[in-house]
């Protein structure tokens, strides 16, 4: 924690992630590194799990508090394809004692309309045929990222963005059954968000984060998973705002989107007991 304090204008980045790389992995992890040998869990996970703008995102409040060593595979605005498409991942969460799944938006995977970037989930790469004759008057060389060419297809036709969605919906699931196959021990997904499963069908648009998940693409992976945890940020977690985030000047738009430490703390306490019932 740092006391409600946040830190400004101290250079390009105000926090030192420790940037580190596990085996072949061509992938930036938050460091300190770490030996993968002894019991260990393997935590997987986009923008939250990574921890941005946090001194001490959720995996490392768990080792803290329980002294079980727990590897941070968490990478900015990853999906669930990041890592099946990774194998010094997938070996090292085989070799884990459990793993750890934080549930990631259905925008950042590929499907049949369209692929993202393999490490860089949130680019948009190209249209599909079948995309294109959905949308045909729009110009998809004009998007780089995902969450934008989805909003500017939604504006343009909802009836046509359903049959859109729908898709996401159902490789997000496949991804995430792969997944949670490919790393064969116990897991626990973890939904952290500021809204149940169940609300999210009712926010509408793309919604919020996780993108276009709800309670059925849950249901369809619990069978898969050893866990299922949900974390419902408090009032008080959804209304800290900056509050504890260590950023700086120019990061601070971004810095508003992520959830602040107390949101970390909560989803820590939810995964300990799980986490040590594993160990």
């Amino acid at each position: 924690m740092v006391g409600g304090m946040t830190y400004e204008r101290l250079g390009d980045s105000a926090l030192d992630y420790f940037p580190c790389r596990y085996g072949t992995s061509k992938l930036l992890f938050r460091g300190p590194r770490r030996k993968l040998d002894g019991a260990y869990c393997a935590v997987l996970g986009g923008t939250e799990t990574y921890g941005k703008f946090i001194l001490q995102p959720y995996a490392a409040l768990v080792e803290a508090a329980t002294g079980i060593t727990m590897v941070n595979f968490g990478c900015v605005n990853a999906g669930a394809d990041v890592f099946v498409n990774d194998p010094a991942v997938i070996d090292a969460c085989v070799k884990a004692r459990a793993t750890v799944v934080q549930v990631t938006g259905a925008h950042n995977t590929s499907n049949r309309f369209y692929a993202v970037h393999p490490r860089r989930n949130d680019r948009f790469l190209r249209a599909s045929t079948l995309l294109k004759a959905i949308y045909r008057e729009v110009d998809f060389t004009e998007f780089h990222f995902t969450r934008h060419m989805l909003s500017t297809l939604l504006t343009l036709s909802p009836e046509r963005f359903a049959v859109v969605a729908e898709e996401l919906q159902a490789a997000w699931v496949a991804r995430m059954k792969l997944l949670l196959g490919k790393t064969e021990g116990r897991t626990v997904v973890v939904w952290m968000a500021n809204h149940t499963p169940d609300e999210a069908d009712e926010i509408g648009g793309l919604g919020h984060d996780p993108v276009l998940v709800n309670r059925d693409m849950i249901e369809a992976i619990r069978p898969y998973s050893t866990e299922v945890v949900e974390v419902v940020a408090s009032i008080k977690a959804r209304s800290a705002g900056l509050e504890g985030k260590v950023y700086s000047a120019m990061e601070e738009p971004a810095a508003q989107e992520v959830p602040g430490p107390l949101m970390h703390e909560e989803v820590a306490a939810a995964l300990m007991p799980l986490v040590e019932r594993m160990f």
